[in-house]
């Protein structure tokens, strides 16, 4: 009966999903060079599966993680869309997947994972964009005693890229690879939680170190809903890391919403003589990473607008839009000058609210880039996606 007893949170807590993900891609590059355009359509299928926690002072349970990738159609004159473990040139296998499992244990409101882990912080935010998400293996503390306090410690040690089968040292969008990412920091909410100071401090090993102040303020004024969100970056290089990095990031977005509309501005200084130093493949914490361009590069300055609708507005519930423009401009490059680019972003997400395929995501993404320093693209992604319950 002990034994029953210790187990029934584990059990009873515990929930599994599998999730089908169906990705066409096409991008057009917009001249006749070596690769005029990249296009495939993929097969995705994600199981994630979490148990509740053992009984007594110490609770411990186990989260299981897999993912599989299927080829539908490439060929190697139009491979590397990101979807598949494959390059321009070759088209690469048919299939790919891998599956890691995490340890957990918990103590009150404290809780640790080890093993295979998906990192939502400012600084370190695992990306799920193409047909599979990426992953990290490494620790994870999270603490909630304190009253509208979270803290977060941990390690990360190596990464599963979204198109890889592979863990590999992690990567950084400026400077070299380690095999070790540390961090800590954390959020506190005030001001009867309308708002959050958070701070964080992250180092990618002999690579760079960086520090995150942010700030966010939500408040209502009559029938609007305002929003802010203040993100600042401090990055140097340490250790052994041979090159020169010394880059500030000023982030900012406001929104206002009124009942099923909303409107957004962002600005944003990527203030370096390199680009805004990240985990790759992450999605940094900024406000005019988009679809395509993340606008990061040296001493580049842009500016976003957006508009979001809910569709229920007009009487079609499940149908949600938006549309943003994004500006940059005083890129600094080099003997060339100064650049500028810009990026034109539709999406379209709707899901079906009855009927045997109830909850069924279908969405369209469709970019437009100019630019001065990497080739002109226009982009359409067509994503079904698919959850179902298994607990």
């Amino acid at each position: 009966m002990a034994n029953q007893a210790t187990a029934a949170g584990f059990v009873e807590d515990a929930k599994a999903s599998l999730q089908l993900r169906n990705f066409y891609f096409n991008r057009d590059f917009r001249d006749p060079g070596a690769q005029s355009k990249a296009e495939e359509w993929a097969q995705g299928f994600i199981f994630r599966a979490q148990s509740g926690y053992t009984e007594g002072a110490v609770g411990f349970g186990l989260d299981a993680y897999a993912a599989l990738g299927l080829k539908l159609d490439s060929a190697d004159d139009r491979a590397g869309t990101g979807l598949l473990p494959n390059s321009f040139g070759n088209e690469g296998p048919g299939n790919y997947s891998h599956a890691l499992l995490t340890g957990k244990a918990k103590v009150s409101k404290t809780e640790l994972k080890v093993g295979g882990l998906y990192p939502q912080i400012p600084i370190a935010q695992a990306s799920d964009i193409r047909l599979i998400p990426q992953m990290y293996t490494g620790a994870n503390l999270s603490m909630g005693e304190i009253e509208n306090l979270d803290v977060q410690a941990g390690q990360l040690r190596d990464v599963v890229f979204r198109a890889s089968t592979n863990r590999e040292d992690i990567r950084a969008t400026v400077g070299g690879s380690s095999d070790r990412f540390n961090y800590l920091g954390g959020n506190y909410k005030f001001n009867q939680n309308s708002t959050t100071f958070g701070l964080w401090r992250g180092e990618l090993k002999d690579v760079y170190g960086q520090t995150l102040v942010n700030l966010i303020h939500n408040m209502n004024a009559g029938d609007w809903k305002l929003g802010a969100n203040l993100a600042y970056f401090d990055t140097r290089d340490i250790g052994s890391q041979p090159m020169d990095i010394d880059h500030k990031m000023k982030s900012l977005m406001l929104s206002a919403g009124l009942g099923h509309h909303t409107f957004r501005v962002g600005y944003q200084h990527s203030d370096g003589d390199t680009s805004f130093p990240y985990l790759a493949e992450n999605n940094p914490y900024i406000a005019n990473y988009v679809q395509i361009l993340d606008f990061a590069r040296a001493d580049e300055k842009s500016w976003q607008a957006r508009y979001d609708l809910d569709f229920a507005a007009v009487g079609l519930p499940g149908l949600r839009g938006f549309v943003r423009y994004i500006r940059g401009s005083n890129i600094d490059m080099g003997p060339a000058g100064r650049g500028k680019e810009w990026e034109r972003d539709i999406d379209f997400t709707y899901t079906l609210q009855s009927g045997p395929l109830k909850n069924l995501a279908i969405q369209w993404r469709n970019a437009m880039v100019r630019s001065d320093v990497i080739r002109d693209m226009d982009e359409n992604r067509l994503i079904l996606s698919y959850t179902i319950p298994l607990l």
